[in-house]
């Protein structure tokens, strides 16, 4: 195993009375790894993101993401350690519909307080490299779906993550668009760029990443190579059935 980037340790979370979103989930990943956390709505792996982000805290168990305890963070040190750790890419997108592809860029490294000359240089580098510099003065409503979404890679490699993560990142694009976010998402892993991808989709999960976590009801369930199908649990046998 590399140098981890995340480790859960016996992480639990309830909400209200209800049964817990995430019981007793441990989980490692390794510096450059890119893995697929699977599962169905309701399943726990929003609450996992969640957590790993920061937007959330366990109520059990430890998460450290690149050498910081995140579940030991307020508000105002998880605001500071997702502008320092995380990069964030959402289904929908979430640009800023009144500033142009490159100021939506910048904003993450403004907010970190880089100086304007050098995060315009780096903001221009990213979009030449994800193939969308040719945008950097239209505004977000005028590109479509596969453009808007590399908009929102770029602007959240800004500050150089440890860590990014992505929401359903093809959920909301069409198949040829989501094909290729998902070349995207294995171009920057190549490259080093470690990458969790929160999503129900096996093909994503398949085309992007090397290895795959399941999750049911809460629990982590199989932890296995991308592609790999989980064994089936046993046939319980009918009644007298032997």
């Amino acid at each position: 195993m590399t140098t981890p980037v995340i480790e859960l340790r016996e992480v639990s979370r309830r909400y209200d009375d209800g049964p817990p979103a995430l019981h007793e989930a441990s989980l490692t990943v390794g510096r450059g790894e890119a893995v697929a956390i699977l599962g169905p709505s309701g399943s726990g792996k929003s609450t996992l993101l969640n957590l790993i982000a920061g937007l959330d805290r366990p109520d059990t168990g430890t998460v450290t993401v690149d050498g910081v305890r995140v579940d030991r963070l307020g508000e105002a040190g998880s605001a500071l350690y997702r502008r320092a750790k995380i990069g964030m890419v959402f289904q929908f997108f979430h640009l800023l519909d009144d500033l142009s592809v490159a100021d939506n860029v910048v904003l993450p490294a403004r907010l970190a307080g880089m100086a304007r000359g050098a995060a315009r240089h780096r903001a221009a580098e990213l979009l030449e490299l994800l193939g969308i510099d040719r945008h950097a003065r239209a505004y977000p409503g005028r590109l479509s779906g596969g453009e808007r979404q590399r908009v929102a890679v770029a602007r959240a490699l800004m500050n150089r993550p440890a860590l990014l993560l992505a929401d359903e990142p093809t959920g909301a694009l069409d198949t040829a668009a989501g094909q290729d976010v998902s070349r995207l998402l294995a171009e920057l892993n190549a490259e080093g760029q470690t990458i969790v991808v929160v999503t129900h989709d096996l093909a994503l999960a398949r085309s992007c990443t090397s290895r795959t976590v399941e999750i049911a009801d809460g629990r982590i369930t199989a932890d296995l190579p991308a592609g790999t199908v989980a064994p089936a649990a046993p046939a319980v046998p009918a009644e007298g059935v032997r």
